[in-house]
Parts: structure tokens; sequence; C-alpha cells
């Protein structure tokens, strides 16, 4: 097959759409003619209709009546001698149905037609399948003989349709073929556009098959994206490898380091020492979780997502905090494909960051058609609709003092994001019922083949 290029083919395929509009347009044209100008082919009852006035009126008045119906495409005369039947001038018979048809509106007037050769051989004849001339040649009872020659200013095939026709219809096909190749050179890109939706840099990455007969830049823009594919997944597991290995290791050394601070004497510095390392021992306990998650690592079990939540409440009531739950009929019970301490994780975030800025922690599950919802409502001054994307990022808070007496790193929804993808779900941002923040988290409920 020719190697051209993408703009190569869409040339040709430019070149193809506009020969068939000019087909189409000259068609046009023809039909237009067609419609101003009589039918080469009159029909049965208005040729019976002529012969019989020319029969009726005196010999006098005949070539008056036949001036009045002369046109530039139909003319008529008058031989003074009886042609013998079947007698014609040169010519091809007409099909003997036809022939038939004007012979029963004549009432057995002897009848001969052929396909007339026209004195002038121009455009029409350089088609030896047009045909724009009938002959008619009809035995008069008067002893006469009636010539009637019909013409047409648009050249006629001999199925009687207009030549124009002919080509709409080729142009028509040439088009359906441009449209063919068109969806054939695209296809590959709604391929990859579909590749570049569905891409999960945590799996395995999914290589597109070569589309041989392309175009060489789509061929090449496919091998590009196969490469892309699996320099970012390595990338990403070679990050999340490092990126765990120092969570784990500093963790060592903070454990370490806490034991060493349960020595200090008790007092408000040994408190805020141990403080300090708790944050930080959880800060990489979430990080360690986050870079499994992004790795694609996390356990796979049947997790029931009310047990979970309960578990968590139970924990902050037991502190004395105000922590409610309700779970909607139906959604207790129900399950979810994932990692239970990630869900956990995801849940204690939630509850933390409700009790840390909004005093209170409203948590309710519900179903939602294929999903359970959880919504985590506090009783805060709410998250300003502009900041509720961004509070998604990592290294975000509302409050930009850093200080961690009153606010953490900025990792908590940031983490809770990535865990919720990890497990197929969404996490949104509103408003709650309260006036303060709500948290939604949609997860796909867990549904048997």
């Amino acid at each position: 097959m020719l190697r051209l290029g993408l703009a190569a083919r869409i040339a040709m395929i430019v070149i193809i759409a506009l020969t068939t509009a000019w087909i189409v347009a000259i068609a046009l044209v023809y039909r237009s003619y067609d419609q101003e100008g009589e039918s080469a082919r009159p029909s049965p009852r208005q040729i019976a209709a002529l012969v019989e006035l020319i029969e009726r009126i005196p010999r006098e008045q005949r070539p008056l009546a036949l001036a009045a119906v002369a046109s530039r495409v139909f003319d008529a005369r008058l031989q003074a001698d009886r042609a013998p039947d079947g007698a014609a001038s040169e010519g091809r018979p007409v099909d003997e149905t036809l022939l038939q048809a004007y012979a029963a509106a004549l009432e057995g007037r002897p009848l001969a037609i052929v396909f007339a050769v026209p004195a002038e051989r121009r455009f029409p004849r350089l088609f030896a399948i047009t045909t724009n001339a009938l002959e008619f040649r009809i035995a008069l009872r008067t002893g006469e003989t009636l010539f009637i020659n019909t013409r047409s200013p648009l050249p006629v095939s001999r199925l009687g349709l207009p030549v124009g026709f002919g080509a709409g219809l080729f142009g028509t096909l040439i088009a359906f073929l441009a449209l063919v190749i068109m969806h054939r050179e695209t296809r590959p890109l709604a391929r990859l556009s579909a590749a570049v939706d569905r891409m999960d840099l945590a799996g395995t990455p999914v290589i597109l098959p070569q589309a041989r007969a392309s175009a060489p830049e789509i061929q090449a823009l496919i091998a590009a994206f196969n490469r892309l594919q699996a320099r970012l997944a390595q990338l990403l597991r070679a990050r999340m490898a490092m990126l765990g290995g120092i969570s784990h290791d500093v963790r060592t050394f903070a454990t370490r380091l806490r034991l060493r601070v349960d020595r200090i004497p008790e007092g408000a510095e040994r408190d805020r020492a141990i403080n300090d390392i708790s944050d930080m021992i959880r800060l990489l306990d979430d990080a360690l979780l986050a870079s499994r998650a992004g790795a694609g690592e996390l356990a796979q079990e049947l997790v029931e997502l009310d047990d979970v939540v309960r578990i968590e409440v139970e924990d902050r009531r037991a502190a004395g905090a105000p922590v409610e739950l309700q779970v909607a009929p139906g959604a207790a019970g129900a399950t979810i494909l994932g990692d239970r301490l990630a869900l956990r994780r995801i849940v204690s975030n939630l509850v933390d960051n409700a009790l840390k800025y909004g005093h209170a922690a409203h948590l309710g599950i519900a179903i939602d058609s294929q999903s359970l919802v959880l919504t985590v409502d506090d009783e805060g001054t709410g998250i300003p609709p502009d900041l509720r994307e961004f509070l998604l990022e990592p290294f975000v808070r509302l409050e930009t003092s850093r200080n961690r007496q009153t606010g953490g790193a900025g990792l908590g929804l940031a983490i809770v994001r990535n865990l919720v993808e990890a497990h197929g779900g969404t996490l949104g941002i509103g408003d709650a019922a309260s006036g303060g923040a709500r948290i939604t988290l949609l997860l796909p409920m867990f549904r048997p083949l």
C-alpha cells in the first residue's frame, strides 16, 4: 500500500468530497433543465389527441394546428402519402412494450417508433448510451402520415434517466467511499483517545497495537504513547518504592525516638515531644499507605463499610467526641471490595478533620444505585466553593500559618482522595445542612456475579 502521510490522505479526502459536490451540482443543473422543459416522451393520450384533432379539422387548417403544438422539444409534420406499417427513418427500434402502449391509444392506426438520430452530433452523442430523440410515424385515416419528433435539452440514458442522475449516483458512491476511508484513518486516533482516558499507571500498561495500514504519523504517535505509558508506570513504581522505603526507615527512627522520650521526666515538654512524634508516625503511616495505593498494592477483601465506620465512631465517642452515625435501611451489611486498613484510614481522617475544624462529626451511610455513599458533615463555617478542589491537593490547608497546633500538614484530604480513587470511588466537597462542610464519598458496592 502507498504510504501517504496524514496530510496527503486528508487532502485526497477533501478532493474526493469536492469532486462529489461538483458532480451533484451539475446533476442539479441538468435536473433544473428537465423541470423547465417538456418531457422527451409525450404520453399516449397526448399523441392520440393530436392525431384525432388533425383528422377532424379541414386540410387547410392542419398546418396552423401543427404550428400551435410545436415547441423546442416537440415537432410534428404531415406527409401526403401513407407510409407502410413499421417504416421509419434511420434509428433503433424502441421496446415492444412502449410501442404497444402507444398503439393501444391510437386504436389500430399503423404506428412505428424509433430512437431517431439527430441531425447534429454534439455533446449528447458523445455517450453511446444516451438517446434524446424519439420519432413517431403514424398512418392517419385520411391517408396521410403524421411524423412527430421529440427532442430533449437533457441527455437521457437508455433507461430514460438523465445522465446527471448517473453522475450523481457515482458521486454518492465516491462520497461513501471517502467516509469509509475517513473512518478507517481516524479509528486509531479514537482508540488512542480511549486508551488515554483509561490509562492506569498503577496497573500493568495496556499497549496499543500498531495500526500497520495507517499513516506513518499515526503509527509514530501510537508508538510514542506506548513508550510514554511504560516510562510513566516505571517512574511511578520507582517513586512509590522510594517513598515506601523512606517512610519505613523514618518510622523506625521515630519509634526509637519515642522510646527515648519516655525516659524524659514528665512535664509539658515531654508531652509536646510525644505529640510531635505521634503526628510524625501518623504522617509516615499515611504516606506509606498512599504509596501502596499508588503502586496498586492494596489488599482486596470483602469489607462491610458500616462496620468499619462504626468502629471509628465508637472510638471517638469513648474519648468524649461529639460523633453521630446514621445508617440508611439497606446500607447495613453492604460490602465493598477493598483494603480494610485503607478504609479505616479514610474514615479516621475525615472524622478527625470534622472534629478539628467543625467541632462535631455527623456521619451517614446510604445506597445510591450501585454505590455506597458515606457523608461526613461538620458544624464549622464550611469550605468556600473556589477552594474545594484546591484542598484535595497535597500540603494545602485553609489555615495558612502552618502551625501544627491549628492544623495538620495538609495531607489528610489528599491521602483520602488517593485511597478512595484506588478503590474506584470518588470524593466530593459540598455544604452540610448545618452550614458546615460536607464530605461525600461514593464507593462501588460489591455485586456477586
